[in-house]
């Protein structure tokens, strides 16, 4: 239907544009492979999972290589000798696989290791190493992240200890990245 756009409506427009282009021209496919997959899967079975309790389930845990990881990462007013960086390794080091797997959803947006390792991990302008940058506005903060970036921001925690356990709280409690900071 034909509609005026003002100021007042452009929001409202934004969003019709978006859904008709993302989801809407792409009505009936998306129709078909519903109907499909709630055949294998029922609907009320599958329900009661979140997107990424889903994406965990259909891809399994993955195994992630920590030092692959520390070896395609950079540093932000740190550096690999900065005592909050050895504890940040140490703290991952010691998390079960699905801990990491967390972590990972909460950095990247995915709970998924690149095939090719993470020399590969994509981030919004292609591939995007994983990057630490230094949070100094205070250590009452969580860690945060940007998933668009791969990138975490980590307050300069006073030990090991408050480090480990703000970095678990963040990754279980906001598993896409952004709040809680």
């Amino acid at each position: 239907r034909e509609a005026v756009v003002s100021t007042q409506s452009t929001g409202e427009y934004v969003k019709l544009i978006s859904q008709m282009k993302m989801t809407g021209s792409i009505r009936s496919q998306i129709k078909a492979f519903l109907d499909g997959f709630y055949d294998i899967i029922p609907k009320h079975l599958i329900s009661i999972f979140s997107d990424n309790e889903l994406e965990l389930l259909i891809s399994g845990l993955p195994t992630i290589d920590i030092e692959d990881l520390k070896a395609n990462t950079e540093y932000h007013k740190f550096s690999i000798t900065s005592l909050q960086i050895q504890w940040f390794w140490r703290a991952l080091r010691s998390f079960s696989q699905a801990e990491r797997a967390n972590f990972l959803q909460f950095v990247t947006g995915t709970s998924k290791v690149p095939l090719q390792g993470f020399s590969s991990l994509e981030g919004m302008n292609g591939v995007q190493k994983f990057q630490i940058h230094r949070d100094d506005r205070s250590t009452d903060r969580l860690p945060s992240a940007h998933t668009c970036f791969n990138q975490l921001d980590l307050p300069v925690y006073e030990t090991y200890d408050k480090l480990r356990k703000n970095l678990l709280l963040a990754i279980n409690e906001c598993p896409e990245g952004f709040g809680l900071a």
